[in-house]
């Protein structure tokens, strides 16, 4: 289904009894986000918030479920999409070899073509109305957590061209506001629009940008996908919709833009200018990405629809709603990936707790010796995976969505010495773990069953004996909290404060067994609670500096590196949650708009985790 803008989709989701309607005043700063926080995190509903103290309301969550997914890319499950894009990829990444074979591919080929945007004459729909003297004041622009850096969009679709190529992209990048007609331009190094910065920059001209918000939902989805840089992601966008997508001229500049949008944001980057300062900003990671300098954006006209609705999101600690974004791009991307780069690889899945980046599951068919790792290395060196931490393969009859299985098959099939490695390499730019910037460890597991080439070891899982644990410990008994997840397997964490006990004293203690993995944590980590420890674990370790191999066993350290024992030398972000006053004020709005059900504040187990001061650990 294609939708005609916001306003379709919204009426869609009162129809399926999947959208919650607030009347009453919630304050776009700080208090919607931990409204929506309540709700993603409970499963709730999508949020439409009618009062925002703007002429916009406001729509948030709108994504977060399998259902409304499925329904904001216009299919009934993601599963048929899916089906469909690997369908339409066989036949197109087969060779052909006789002429009657290859003309059977141009039945495909064309239905890719009808699925390519159009340009079209005269003004749309997203232009009825025409501000020619903007201000973003006027739009109801989120500052979602306490040490951000002001108020964020965080659903745009950032358009751009590159000057030489003509190629286009919409890519999704927030926007700090900085003043009435100024934002910032968080772009990365790796991404495409700063890509196209740069070659602008060379010419030493301005760079138009055209910022969409909302439209069809399915443009926001597409605005996040993997993409091949040079494919236009409004392909991808009339495929899934099956309607070709509408494009406009902008106003003010000579980019096209969906002509349903429900809002656009015209204007320009100037590379001669000086970057400004952003952030921080509560990122997706649920760390503060911390202030750094990005160009600087400059608003030449806003256009909206007559009945504008304006989308938004919020990023913390997971899941969130980018969660359910993630699951879509694993269930429509897994074909392109294992059909035209590794075609054993059955299926895909990146953990919550993982945060995207941090750690990648895969399944493969495996026929010979060294197929897990031959995957392994080529991930780490494809697309967006580069940015993975930890890769773990398993074979083809295991479930990677149940992780108690892919522990239990971790164990019994990988040997420390033969099945696991460390590397360096490219991290996502909001890796905080890494002593440098954007640069670190890596890690590949091979858990896959092996064949005999592979390893003598036969790898049987031995528990671990209680005495023996006490015995080790003993001389530290007192100043750490041991947790044993499962009496199953020879895992144990370690909580610790280093005001007391160092990582370093660990490593001094006589193991007399082997086979043991010890995962060290912040003695304020809360050890039963199995999210927020996988989260916190994968967050803060670097696996070429915190992994260290003793006796045949595995000492991690996953602690934060805030104390100044561990010589960090870069700025160690906090951990996003709300305030205490925000938390009190959302329970009395709950009250009242949710037939007096009181969602708990996701925030309020975090509080133990807060490393005081601002946004950085320990400053404000």
């Amino acid at each position: 289904m294609a939708y005609k803008g916001l306003r379709q989709f919204v009426d869609h989701l009162r129809e399926q009894d999947d959208l919650l309607t607030i009347n009453e005043y919630v304050d776009p700063m700080l208090e919607i986000a931990e409204m929506a926080d309540r709700f993603v995190k409970s499963n709730g509903k999508a949020l439409l918030f009618r009062n925002t103290g703007t002429s916009f309301p406001l729509l948030i969550n709108m994504f977060a479920s399998d259902k409304r997914m499925s329904m904001a890319i216009g299919r009934e499950s993601l599963e048929d999409a899916g089906m469909e894009i690997e369908k339409l990829f066989r036949k197109i990444s087969t060779p052909a070899e006789r002429m009657i074979d290859k003309l059977r591919i141009l039945p495909c080929l064309s239905k890719i073509a009808s699925y390519m945007p159009t340009r079209i004459r005269g003004k749309g729909a997203c232009q009825k109305i025409i501000i020619t003297k903007p201000d973003l004041d006027d739009l109801p622009v989120l500052k979602c957590w306490p040490h951000d850096g002001g108020r964020f969009i965080t659903l745009p679709i950032v358009h751009t061209r590159h000057p030489e190529t003509g190629d286009v992209n919409a890519g999704m990048y927030r926007m700090q506001i900085m003043n009435k007609k100024t934002t910032g331009m968080h772009w990365h190094m790796h991404k495409t629009g700063a890509n196209h910065f740069e070659a602008w920059k060379k010419r030493g001209e301005r760079m138009p940008v055209s910022v969409v918000l909302g439209g069809d939902p399915v443009y926001t989805y597409s605005a996040t996908a993997p993409l091949p840089e040079g494919i236009d992601e409004y392909i991808l966008a009339g495929f899934l919709r099956k309607k070709r997508v509408k494009m406009v001229k902008c106003i003010t500049n000579d980019l096209y833009v969906p002509e349903d949008s429900d809002i656009v944001i015209e204007g320009y980057v100037d590379p001669s200018e000086q970057s400004l300062k952003e952030g921080p900003f509560g990122d997706h990671t649920g760390f503060y990405s911390l202030a750094d300098w990005y160009p600087a954006f400059h608003v030449t006209c806003i256009t909206h629809r007559q009945d504008a609705v304006y989308p938004t999101t919020i990023v913390g600690v997971p899941p969130m709603e980018d969660a359910w974004i993630g699951k879509a791009t694993e269930k429509l991307f897994l074909a392109p990936i294992k059909l035209t780069m590794q075609r054993e690889i059955t299926d895909i899945h990146m953990p919550d707790a993982g945060v995207a980046h941090n750690l990648v599951l895969v399944k493969i068919k495996k026929n010979y010796p060294g197929q897990g790792m031959k995957v392994i290395n080529s991930l780490f060196g494809a697309g967006q995976m580069m940015f993975s931490k930890f890769i773990v393969v398993v074979s083809d009859n295991v479930n990677i969505r149940d992780y108690k299985e892919v522990t239990g098959r971790i164990f019994s099939n990988t040997d420390i010495n033969t099945d696991m490695f460390i590397s360096k390499g490219p991290l996502d730019v909001l890796d905080h773990s890494s002593d440098n910037f954007s640069f670190g460890g890596k890690m590949g597991i091979d858990a896959t069953e092996k064949f005999k080439e592979e390893s003598d070891n036969n790898n049987n899982i031995s528990g671990l004996k209680t005495e023996s644990l006490l015995f080790v410990f003993k001389p530290v008994k007192d100043k750490v909290r041991l947790k044993m997840p499962s009496t199953d397997l020879p895992v144990v964490f370690a909580g610790i404060s280093k005001d007391t006990i160092k990582f370093n004293d660990l490593l001094e203690l006589n193991y007399i067994i082997s086979g043991l993995v010890l995962i060290v944590v912040d003695s304020t980590v809360d050890m039963e609670d199995s999210f927020i420890l996988l989260w916190q674990v994968l967050s803060n370790t670097d696996p070429s500096r915190d992994l260290k191999v003793i006796n045949g066993n595995v000492i991690i350290d996953s602690t934060s590196k805030t104390h100044p024992s561990d010589n960090f030398k870069r700025q160690w972000p906090n951990i996003v949650m709300s305030d205490d006053k925000t938390i009190r004020r959302i329970d009395s709005i709950m009250n009242i708009v949710n037939s007096g059900n009181i969602i708990k504040s996701p925030s309020s187990r975090l509080k133990k985790l807060d490393y005081g001061g601002g946004a950085s650990a320990g400053m404000d």
